[in-house]
């Protein structure tokens, strides 16, 4: 009866049955960008289960009953942290001192390494995967709690994770060289809400997130005329939506300003997986993947500015 009850809750939890008999460690997800450095590092000894897909907003998202059942029946969970997953942060604390294996991916940055902007009111701005190094620097703690939850595949997950910090400092270094062809001048992002920070941090860029931090309400009338005006006084060319934020107010400051729309940018979740795409330069890549998602918001970004 137990089982069947287990059946009827969803695909997810097939798939956590099915690895009880194979003994793999359920691992369980928050976001796409967390899923797929799990995924990558776990590789097939693990049975993942992803709480959040392509489009879902982690700022707004609110756990089912479902979501609990998942994580509760999970033998490690991994989140991003620093508040990302706002909602659910009372939740991994409570597990956590009950004594369930939980790891926010973000725990082992230093703090000199993350930025504190004004909007976000004291707390650390969360969007880290925009920084290469940064995003890369979460890839030990991913080992370190897979391993402690699997000791018997400890050393696959470890040469795992040196194979991906390793492809991560290739994206990082291809992303430079691509970004070096807009003028520095000409480094003006704008975008719907605050995710790009880190972004801008690392390749020069001044970011502009016309609604703040905020993903929950549009922007008032004063931030849409000022970034108007910015826009017209800077000679912005082109601005940018987000896959996870309505596109009205961007749509709004562009015909207000003459900015075209230069794109739709990845924020807060990546692409579908499987869904391939073209860059200028012929490579192919997954937009539902991380490597792929950086490649898909730095051609958009730099094809419409340059």
């Amino acid at each position: 009866m137990k089982l069947k009850s287990i059946l009827l809750v969803g695909t997810s939890v097939l798939g956590i049955c099915a690895s009880l008999l194979a003994e793999k460690p359920i691992v369980v997800t928050t976001t796409t960008m967390v899923t797929d450095m799990v995924k990558d590092v776990g590789g097939d000894d693990i049975e993942i289960v992803a709480l959040m897909g392509p489009g879902v907003d982690p700022h707004l998202y609110k756990p089912s009953a479902r979501d609990i059942s998942l994580l509760r029946k999970a033998d490690v969970i991994f989140y991003n942290g620093l508040m990302l997953e706002g909602r659910m942060a009372d939740v991994f604390a409570k597990m956590a001192r009950r004594g369930a294996k939980v790891y926010a991916v973000t725990e082992e940055i230093e703090e000199t390494s993350l930025l504190e902007p004004p909007e976000f009111e004291g707390h650390w701005d969360p969007h880290v995967w925009f920084d290469v190094e940064l995003w890369a620097e979460c890839i030990p703690v991913v080992v370190t709690g897979l391993s402690d939850a699997d000791p018997e595949h400890a050393k696959i997950y470890e040469e795992r994770g040196k194979k991906l910090a390793a492809s991560y400092q290739k994206i990082g270094e291809w992303a430079q060289m691509r970004v070096a062809e807009i003028p520095e001048a000409k480094r003006v992002l704008i975008t719907s809400h605050d995710a790009f920070n880190y972004f801008g941090r690392s390749f020069g860029f001044e970011v502009v997130g016309v609604q703040g931090i905020s993903t929950a309400t549009e922007a008032g009338l004063a931030d849409i005329s000022e970034t108007v005006d910015f826009i017209k006084e800077k000679k912005v060319p082109a601005i940018f939506v987000e896959t996870s934020v309505s596109p009205a107010t961007i749509k709004r400051i562009s015909e207000d300003s003459g900015a075209v729309i230069g794109g739709e940018l990845f924020s807060d979740a990546m692409g579908t997986p499987g869904e391939m795409e073209q860059g200028s330069d012929g490579e192919t890549y997954d937009v539902g993947t991380w490597p792929g998602m950086v490649k898909h918001n730095v051609n958009t970004i730099v094809d419409a500015l340059k």
